[in-house]
């Protein structure tokens, strides 16, 4: 459950960063140009980086169920004899 939770976030950190360098090529703030995005708006580039982004960080921030914390089955006394002789000899869970 934990390893699953963790590579959520690493799958997640993993995409906003590629989406960060999607970004910085559309606009052109790494100084390389790439051949197969030549013929593409840098608008467009730009528009993909920034959607990586928020991708990766919903799933950075989804996880598998990790933050929900589910609270406990409230435990209930068994008493054993009346009045102030009572003593509590287990408990039960609601």
């Amino acid at each position: 459950m934990i390893v699953i939770y963790i590579m959520n976030k690493v799958i997640g950190y993993g995409v906003s960063i590629v989406g960060i360098v999607v970004m910085a090529l559309g606009f052109d703030l790494l100084g390389f140009n790439v051949a197969f995005l030549e013929g593409v708006a840098s608008n467009y580039i730009a528009g993909a980086g920034i959607v990586l982004i928020v991708i990766g960080v919903v799933l950075a921030m989804k996880g598998s169920g990790g933050g929900k914390i589910k609270r406990a089955a409230e435990e209930i006394p068994i008493y054993e004899g009346v009045g102030k002789k009572r003593k509590i000899v287990g408990y039960r869970k609601d």
